[in-house]
């Protein structure tokens, strides 16, 4: 989709009539998501004077004109060393989500650039990735692939697929799509276990005694996996959690348990996913996000009747999007004005 590979900046302009003529030309804005018309004519309307504009700007002339802006809002281009060191003017780097491993922070630190992404918790995101958590378990348990096939042969009544209810289900890594992810579970009749490196009441939104029937920490996840049918993973990604789902993890889940991955591909340890599903020990996969992005549809691990994947759309829903292109414009206005900005997390 061409607006997926896009990046929208935002700066400050001298003139009113500039965010105007971007707000009326249909090619500057039309093709994105809704939620950026939608910013961009917030901030036309609640300004008076100098105001800010808003140009989205294709990925091929990014590293040509960023040095004109003083905010940019990064959504699946990758901005690296060479190109934040041409941001002269660039107050702020800001992704639209949460994931900020497309942005060379230390790079971005260096040139006294805030770096920031906008808390899932807070703008629909962590709901709309929890509803595909849903989505991908509901799919590999009742064999999405096989049923398809069986519509084009014309079959009734197969496969015979699973419910979720009554199984365990382990949430490696209780944040804020964690919880979401939960609370979305209690009611199919579910044990549900997770795991977190500080369950202090003041790293989690709410009381959460009534939605985890086992707490523990990243040194219980082998042992959690063994109780485990399902496993998903909101993991944010670092140095230590790359491939943190291996051979040791796989083998220790229970043989036939199924595998959900929303966070970030590069979580799960390709080869040992691909031998885990031959074997017959990993009983399904769902994945939102891959290995590489665009993943390759003729990849082998595709081929496997048990593997469902979706386009990394977990958190694209109008709802999210519209929520955090307010975040966006807020941010920018308050940027424009001089006022704290406390809409977003910043990371250095």
């Amino acid at each position: 989709m061409a607006a997926a590979a896009r990046l929208v900046s935002t700066t400050l302009a001298r003139s009113s009539s500039s965010l105007a003529a971007a707000a009326r030309r249909p090619d500057l804005l039309a093709s994105s998501p809704r939620g950026f018309s939608s910013m961009a004519d917030s901030i036309q309307r609640s300004g008076s004077g100098d105001i800010t504009r808003v140009d989205e700007v294709g990925l091929e002339e990014v590293p040509d004109v960023i040095q004109n802006y003083h905010l940019c809002v990064v959504k699946n281009r990758r901005l690296d060393s060479d190109t934040i060191a041409k941001a002269s003017q660039m107050k702020i780097i800001m992704q639209y989500g949460v994931g900020l491993e497309g942005v060379d922070v230390n790079a971005a630190t260096e040139h006294k650039i805030k770096v920031a992404r906008i808390p899932g918790s807070t703008t629909g995101n962590a709901v709309s990735c929890a509803e595909m958590a849903i989505y991908l378990t509901l799919g590999v348990l009742r064999k999405q692939k096989v049923m398809d096939t069986a519509v084009k042969r014309k079959d009734l009544g197969i496969p015979v697929g699973d419910t979720i209810f009554g199984k365990s289900v382990l949430i490696l890594g209780f944040g804020a799509i964690g919880v979401e992810i939960a609370k979305r579970l209690r009611p199919f009749g579910v044990k549900i276990l997770a795991t977190k490196r500080n369950w202090s009441s003041d790293t989690l939104p709410c009381d959460i005694d009534e939605l985890v029937d086992k707490k523990g920490g990243p040194e219980d996840m082998y042992e959690f996996a063994g109780e485990a049918d399902i496993v998903t993973t909101c993991l944010l990604l670092t140095n230590e959690t790359v491939g943190i789902v291996d051979h040791k993890f796989l083998s220790a889940m229970k043989k036939g348990s199924y595998l959900v991955n929303i966070a970030r591909g590069r979580l799960l340890d390709y080869d040992a996913v691909f031998n885990h599903l031959k074997s017959g020990h990993l009983g399904g996969l769902g994945i939102d996000v891959a290995w590489t992005e665009p993943y390759d549809p003729e990849d082998p691990i595709l081929k496997f009747s048990n593997v469902i994947i979706t386009p990394h759309i977990a958190g694209v829903t109008e709802y999210s999007y519209r929520t955090m292109a307010k975040v966006v414009g807020d941010v920018a206005l308050k940027l424009h004005s001089g006022e704290p900005i406390t809409e977003v997390e910043f990371v250095n």
